[in-house]
């Protein structure tokens, strides 16, 4: 299985802040202050970011793509 289709098998095409986090492995509160601060990693996840009404998602494909989640050639299974 890709990383791509577990991805979105597990969150769908849009991922909230609590999926996010999930992912991370942090609150959705840290992730919340994280992504408004200055960071390399707010500024790869900003451009994902989509505004439904008042909520906030992210777009599963480039949040893989932002944060390299393809497996490596060495921890590959």
């Amino acid at each position: 299985m890709k990383v791509e289709d577990y991805l979105i098998e597990r969150f769908g095409l849009l991922m909230s802040i609590s999926d996010l986090a999930d992912l991370l492995g942090r609150s959705p509160d840290g992730v919340r202050v994280s992504l408004y601060s200055d960071t390399e990693v707010s500024r790869k996840l900003k451009p994902t970011m989509v505004k439904v009404g008042r909520r906030v998602y992210f777009r599963t494909l480039q949040v893989k793509d932002a944060l390299n989640l393809e497996p490596s050639e060495y921890g590959a299974c």
